[in-house]
């Protein structure tokens, strides 16, 4: 079974992100969370662009992908899993943990270093937020996060199938989390003990930096539980608050040529709740 995911791996990924996109979208459109002021097709047709704009980018930047390294690794026996030499459903767990852990590592990195900041702001520019929101990153930080895990993969060595776990789960997190859908507060309230529900996410995209600055995770939400970046819900409630960055609230600059130049653009602070 393992060799046939590993074997089919570009169509594993794609069946799993369009099914979980289109149940999604779907479940939105049935049961919103949020009231929807802004078209549709004007969000969704430039965020679903720049996956167009961001594959290319990782593809021509990085013909191997982050399987493919790991399986290269395996073969040579190359990285620290490779070398201690866990039982194979260990070394899968502890290969996801990691990986995961380090992600949300990143993520905290890019709201506090300024120039790496300029370019995330761009996924918190969106007035709104939707499972379209989940794919809307900018170009160069999709490439400095692939860097960022190929380099994660040379050093860990992890198993082949832990990597394209790890990312199935992770495109998946990324568009459950960011959708807007109503779930029932009892069963909120019990999934957010193991995974980042949609409720939790949503506070990160506040327009209050001190909202933005908490609830780190996609997957789990028990690194910003330990590490102290944990807020269970937004000051305003999820009705009222309000999503994005002030810079950016024109519906022009909802468009994929202003969110790619967004970067270049000069706010008051450079991240949040830091003056510049």
């Amino acid at each position: 079974m393992t060799e046939f995911f590993l074997s089919h791996e570009p169509v594993t990924r794609m069946s799993v992100f369009l099914t979980v996109l289109l149940v999604m979208a779907i479940w939105e459109v049935w049961s919103p969370r949020r009231r929807v002021e802004v078209p549709r097709l004007l969000r969704w047709s430039n965020n679903l662009a720049l996956i167009v704009v961001d594959s290319i980018a990782v593809r021509l930047l990085f013909p191997l992908a982050a399987v493919g390294l790991a399986l290269t690794m395996q073969a040579k026996g190359w990285g620290l899993f490779n070398v201690i030499g866990l039982p194979v459903w260990l070394e899968v767990l502890f290969s996801v943990v990691l990986l995961d852990f380090a992600i949300y590592l990143q993520h905290v990195v890019f709201h506090h270093v300024p120039v790496l900041w300029r370019l995330h702001r761009m996924h918190h520019a969106d007035i709104e937020i939707d499972v379209t929101t989940g794919l809307r990153f900018h170009p160069l930080e999709i490439v400095l996060s692939m860097a960022f895990k190929l380099l994660l993969v040379l050093v860990l060595g992890p198993a082949a199938i832990a990597v394209l776990i790890f990312e199935v789960v992770l495109n998946a997190s990324a568009l459950f989390n960011h959708s807007n859908i109503r779930l029932p507060k009892p069963v909120d309230a019990v999934l957010r003990l193991i995974i980042v529900t949609p409720d939790m996410h949503r506070v990160h995209h506040s327009i209050d930096p001190k909202e933005t600055n908490s609830n780190y995770g996609f997957n789990v939400p028990w690194w910003d539980r330990l590490l102290g970046t944990y807020i269970a819900q937004p000051k305003a409630g999820h009705d009222d608050m309000l999503i994005g960055i002030e810079l950016f609230r024109a519906r022009r600059e909802l468009w994929v040529d202003r969110m790619i130049l967004q970067p270049l653009r000069r706010e008051k602070v450079t991240r949040p709740g830091k003056p510049e």
